[in-house]
């Protein structure tokens, strides 16, 4: 069985020549030429796929939007209340922002000068901003919301319904619909309120703090994510959604939304989610976030799933592998979140390999079953997809398009799985759970996953697994 896989989409940047003169305007307005206390901060973090994105000089703790959205004329309109803290000293900032009308921006409560180009949204506060220091900077935007297409025709951002909207953002979608630090090394909590027409609701991540209804009728519900949360998975859907509340038998809330038209079809699977949040609790270690759930779209809204941080959200009714999957996510990428976007295996791998213990456990095939037909090649009906699995190693994607291909999911896993037959099954589950609680809310490398391992089994040699498996290029030899 094959996974939703994420496809990625790679931001166009178009060129313009730019008079010399300007060019030496801009440098200056943006890097505080002429005797400024500080400097600017990065535009981009050089993530080796995406090095535009995210923004260097601070770090972000808080997102606190408030946003309305109409439907009828797809507009959205926010305001951003960004809390963060400066790494350096500033005298201007980065912010993502791709599309909408920006129309003020304050830094500490004082109008600040700003400018935009391309995805860049950069901010010059009145006076520096000292390093160590703490600040809040606010923007104020409307429009409507982008919609990305990535080179592989899947879709991401902002993303019209029927009735309303979904926005996804792995990889670079968020910042279609609010500004910010939008890389996943930068993590924070967020509060979302939403205003929606009568009739409609609207879902986000964490809990559901106050849900009002205006004497108009229009909707308005507040979210409030404790938890660090990259950006990529913050997620936001408005529709006229079927709402079913429950717990797990440990007392964690369970919080779905399905579109109805999904309603009959996922309504067996998803009444698995308890049962599956206390296997994957057993599996993997305490879960790492205070409620769980899903978001169900009718199918062709998105062709994958994906993994938002405590409730994931389905393109049509999933099958139970692919709802173990995503939920697996809830340990390893969202919690455990890749410090750049190279490391994607340890999020895909880890969830894969999550399907083929589930499988394992339920009377299906089992991990050693699973790993020996993918090796022969004989997994899939379909040659081409057997071979795929060859084409680069899991931690060196061949380019940004690729990062969610299948040697990130099924050879990651099957790194997984040699690690298993190394150390056995007793130390093979105290690794993956360490490895959970060790870096819980945090983030971490392929470097960090491979010292963990050694440490944890100082007696074994993994030298080959990660030469052949992990980094090497083609099909190792027989294992």
């Amino acid at each position: 069985m094959v996974s939703w896989a994420r496809r990625i989409a790679d931001v166009p940047r178009s060129s313009v020549i730019v008079p010399c003169a300007l060019v030496l305007t801009l440098t200056c307005a943006l890097t505080a030429c002429g005797g400024g206390d500080g400097s600017a901060g990065a535009p981009g973090l050089r993530d080796p796929y995406f090095p535009k994105m995210g923004n260097g000089g601070y770090d972000v703790s808080h997102y606190g939007l408030t946003l309305s959205y109409d439907p009828g004329g797809k507009r959205l309109r926010g305001t951003a209340r960004i809390t963060a803290r400066a790494t350096r000293s500033l005298d201007a900032f980065n912010l993502d922002l791709k599309g909408l009308d920006v129309t003020g921006v304050l830094v500490g409560g004082r109008d600040a000068r700003w400018s935009r180009a391309g995805q860049e949204l950069t901010v010059r506060p009145r006076t520096a901003l000292g390093k160590g220091g703490t600040f809040r900077v606010t923007v104020r935007y409307a429009g409507t919301p982008e919609t990305l297409t990535d080179p592989d025709g899947s879709r991401e951002g902002w993303l019209p319904t029927a009735r309303g909207a979904l926005a996804l953002g792995e990889p670079v979608g968020s910042m279609t619909w609010f500004p910010g630090n939008h890389h996943p090394s930068d993590k924070a909590s967020y509060d979302i309120t939403i205003t929606v027409p009568k009739g409609l609701s609207a879902v986000s991540n964490g809990e559901l703090r106050s849900e009002t209804t205006a004497a108009d009728g229009r909707r308005t519900f507040a979210w409030h994510t404790a938890e660090p949360m990259a950006s990529y998975v913050a997620t936001l859907a408005v529709g006229a959604y079927d709402i079913t509340r429950g717990v797990t038998k440990s007392g964690l809330p369970v919080y779905v939304a399905v579109d109805p038209a999904q309603t009959a079809a996922s309504a067996k699977v998803l009444a698995r989610i308890p049962e599956i949040m206390e296997w994957e609790t057993y599996n993997f270690g305490p879960y790492p976030f205070s409620s769980t759930g899903a978001i169900v779209e009718r199918a062709g809204v998105a062709d994958y799933a994906l993994e938002t941080q405590n409730r994931p959200v389905f393109p049509g009714a999933p099958d139970i592998e692919t709802l173990v999957h995503e939920l697996a996510h809830e340990w390893y990428g969202d919690s455990v979140t890749p410090a750049s976007w190279q490391d994607m295996w340890l999020n895909e791998g880890f969830a894969t390999y999550a399907e083929w213990l589930w499988q394992e456990d339920h009377d299906g095939d089992t991990a050693d079953q699973i790993f020996d037909a993918l090796y022969r090649g004989d997994y899939y009906d379909d040659v081409a997809a057997g071979r795929a699995i060859w084409d680069f190693p899991p931690a060196k994607p061949s380019g940004a398009a690729h990062i969610s291909n299948s040697p990130v999911y099924e050879r990651g896993a099957m790194v997984l799985h040699k690690i298993r037959r190394t150390v056995g099954d007793d130390t093979f589950y105290d690794i993956i759970q360490g490895w959970a609680a060790t870096h819980r809310h945090g983030n971490a490398t392929t470097a960090d996953f491979t010292a963990y391992v050694e440490k944890k089994a100082p007696d074994k040699d993994f030298g080959g697994i990660w030469k052949d498996w992990l980094y090497g290029d083609g099909r190792p030899a027989r294992p």
